[in-house]
This record gives C-alpha cells, structure tokens and sequence, in this order.
C-alpha cells in the first residue's frame, strides 16, 4: 500500500502514525469527479485503559462517527485505518505535529503537493479521552462568563446549552473550513502585522463573532483582526465593551449587510441565520470582496416562496407546491441550491452541510464556499435550465449582475 502512495502522501501518513508527535489532523474537500465517503475526517491520538489508540472522528452530512484504533507495534490497527483514509478523494489534508505543520492539497491533475512548516516552539499533545476536554472552546473559556452562557463556576448554564452547542458546531465547521483553504493555498499565511481579516455580517450579540476570532487567534494561533456589522447601534456599544474586557482585537460597526463600510476587505465572511434576502446580500459582498472564504447560515425563504405562489409550477411537480408546507421546504431547497450554483459560478467551491439548530430558529442549512477561481463545466447550462424551468429570479442573482 505504502510502495503506492505518491511522495506527498507518504510525508502525511508518517506524521500520521507517529502516535507521539501527532497532534490532529483533518482531512476534506473532494477531488473533481470524486465523491469521499465522508464529509471530512479528524484524527488524534487518545489513551484509553486498553492502550493508546488512534481516535477517527468520521462526519457525514448529518452526525459524527467516532472509532477507535489500537497503535503501537504490535497493532496494525492504526496504519490499517490510516491507509484506508489515504485512499479517499480528499482534496486536502492538514496534519499539526509537535513540531511541524503539513498541509497536503491534490491538484487537478492528481499530484499531491506538500507545504511543511516549523513551530517556533514544540507544542504538547492532549491524549486524554475525556470528551469534555475535547471541546474546541472548553466552558470555562472567558468568553462564554462575559457572554452570560456560564456562571461563577465556569459551567454552561442549563438554560444556554443550546447556543454553546451552536457555537461549538460553528466553530467545527469554521476549522475544518479554514484548515481546507489553507492546505489548497486558498488563504494567505498572516502575520501580526497583517491578521487574517474576518467580518460577521448581522452579528447580534456576537457569541460567534467572539468565539471565532477566540478560537482562531488563541487556539490556532492565527494573527486575527475580527469585525462584526450589526444595524442596531446598541448591539455596537454592548460588542465593543465586552471586546474591550475580553481584550479582543474585534471592531463593531453599525449598518446594514448591504451597505456597512469597512476599513478593510475581509478573508472570511460569517452571515449566520441571516433573513430571507439579506443572506444574499452577504453572499454577494463577499463575492465583491473576494473573500477566501464564507460560511452563511440562511434563515427564511420567503422570497422564492413567493415567487413559487405566483408562477405555474412545471409538469409533473404540481404535487410539490399544492401543499403549503411542501411549498415552503421545496422554496428552502431550491433557494439554496441555486445560491450554491451562483457561487460557483463566481469561482468558488461550495458544500451545503448541516448546521445546528439555533434557539430561534429550525433552519439547520449551512453554505461553505471557499474561492478557488475555477468554474465547474457546464454550471451555467444547469442554473439557467432550473431558473427557466422554474420561472424564478434568485435575488442572489440581481445582486451579482447574473
């Protein structure tokens, strides 16, 4: 198996079995023409009564799947799992070590290219099992105490489980995203005097304003300069003073999606439970922006619900909008389909995964778009086929000029 691997590949893998330096790894994305069994995979080297073991956490479109794998030598366990995820189409791989940093991504010719960096400074590797310790940001995070989701005694308070759930889900899908962008060269390396650039559009309270630029900047290690854009002028006053407690380097700005100002482009745009239109609106700035990255979470439909009462449904489908309920889950889908469409018409590479619930809402759809500059063949031809069929004018569509 290992005689197979391209040179790349094997500087993975061995950074992969080395149970004693490895301190996570992450691969996803997919080849072109490719389908990975899952979503994305996580690895980490965890010590169980039994012996250490190579912990996989498998995700799929809607749940994780966590196994175990017995290392060492005297198993084939761990090398036997390791080859087994080589051989999926991932599109990239991002393997953090005591030491080194290797980020893997596989051209559109096949060839896996490697980009290995050096710590400043060995970092120590947590192998304990405890899933409380698994957290990406633990409770006790100052963060979650100024936000109101914990009390004195550093636990989540029963009544705000949820939103710490939602973040740690978002912060989940922001990692993964973040990792797969940097291992495909999408987004640059920052540096303190030049932070990655991240801008929250609709940012509310900003719980996962503050966790994403807490847990880029403090766990990752990422220079990071953080704004969130919000049109209510108290939510401004009340972002700001918890920053400047938390000693953030987080910015707040009051207007809306569509006409807030900025001092700099952003790389990472966050539109979450956005509603109707104004998810569009963000999506389409971060296309002027031409940001590396974007993840929205839409909340309402009701544009393409209402175009969907005024036009004939096309044969055969009158049984799906008759119903009104089925009327609103099908507006639901082919929103998010043709904004998906309509991003990768722009140059960017789009996965619609699930996303939690929030206390407020039962959307659970989350787009993850990461600018690559190629356009799939043929992705026009499918759009205009589906607007025509349908009769719709996607709003997302007037915005972008298309």
């Amino acid at each position: 198996m290992t005689g197979a691997l391209p040179a790349g590949f094997e500087t993975v893998r061995a950074a992969l079995l080395d149970d004693a330096a490895l301190v996570r790894a992450v691969a996803g994305g997919r080849r072109r023409g490719t389908q990975p069994r899952w979503r994305r995979v996580e690895l980490r080297y965890v010590d169980l009564k039994a012996g250490r073991h190579l912990q996989v956490t498998s995700y799929d479109a809607t749940q994780a799947h966590t196994a175990n794998h017995a290392a060492g030598p005297d198993s084939h366990e761990a090398a036997a799992a390791v080859d087994a995820l080589l051989t999926e189409p991932f599109a990239t791989w991002h393997v953090d070590t005591t030491e080194h940093t290797h980020q893997l991504r596989v051209t559109k010719r096949g060839e896996a290219l490697v980009h290995t960096t050096s710590r400043a400074a060995p970092v120590a590797v947590a192998r304990d099992h405890d899933r409380e310790k698994q957290r990406l940001l633990p409770p006790d995070d100052p963060i979650f105490a100024a936000l109101g989701l914990t009390g004195g005694d550093g636990r989540v308070k029963p009544s705000r489980m949820a939103k710490y759930r939602q973040v740690e889900e978002f912060l989940r899908l922001l990692d993964a995203t973040v990792a797969e962008a940097r291992a495909g060269g999408h987004l640059r390396r920052p540096t303190p005097e030049d932070p990655l650039r991240v801008v929250d559009l609709g940012c509310g309270n900003a719980y996962l304003t503050f966790a994403a630029q807490r847990f880029l900047g403090e766990v990752r290690g990422l220079p990071v300069a953080v704004t969130g854009v919000d049109v209510k002028q108290q939510s401004r006053e009340h972002n700001t003073a918890v920053a400047a407690g938390l000693g953030l380097d987080a910015t707040f700005v009051v207007g809306t999606i569509g006409d807030a100002v900025l001092e700099h482009d952003p790389e990472i745009v966050l539109a979450l439970h956005a509603c109707d239109t104004a998810t569009d609106e963000a999506l389409a700035r971060a296309v002027g922006w031409q940001a590396s990255v974007v993840l929205a979470a839409p909340c309402c439909h009701h544009d393409v619900a209402a175009q969907l009462r005024r036009v004939e449904t096309p044969a055969p489908y009158g049984e799906l909008t008759r119903h009104g309920i089925l009327r609103e889950r099908l507006a639901d889908t082919l929103t998010d389909g043709l904004r998906a469409s309509l991003m990768r018409q722009q140059g960017y590479r789009v996965d619609v995964v699930q996303f939690v619930e929030s206390q407020h809402t039962p959307r659970n759809t989350m787009l993850r778009a990461v600018r690559t500059g190629a356009v799939p063949d043929g992705v026009r031809e499918e759009y205009d086929g589906l607007v025509g069929a349908w009769g719709l004018e996607p709003r997302l569509a007037t915005l972008l000029g298309s």
